[in-house]
């Protein structure tokens, strides 16, 4: 016997938390871990903004309160970004 309706989905893009070191949030199906050291911009700014993230297409994610992108290819193969923001 199958069901007709499927679930509801429950997984949804957002940060799922923030240590001294830096955060962590959930895109699609994976975790991320931003640190501060690469990412100095988010250890001064306010709990709330990290908590409000706009997971925009395809890949990035931007924080419009502090005027900051980031592409996951830069969390999954940083190597690939030796640079960073300052």
């Amino acid at each position: 016997m199958s069901s007709l309706l499927l679930g509801t989905d429950t997984l949804t893009n957002s940060v799922t938390s923030i240590t001294q070191t830096g955060f962590w949030f959930l895109y699609e199906d994976r975790e991320y871990f931003v640190p501060f050291s690469d990412y100095p911009i988010f250890k001064s700014c306010p709990v709330d903004t990290i908590f409000n993230p706009e997971f925009i297409a395809p890949n990035q994610v931007r924080w419009s309160e502090i005027d900051v992108d980031i592409e996951m290819d830069a969390l999954e193969n940083p190597s690939h970004f030796p640079l960073q923001y300052h």
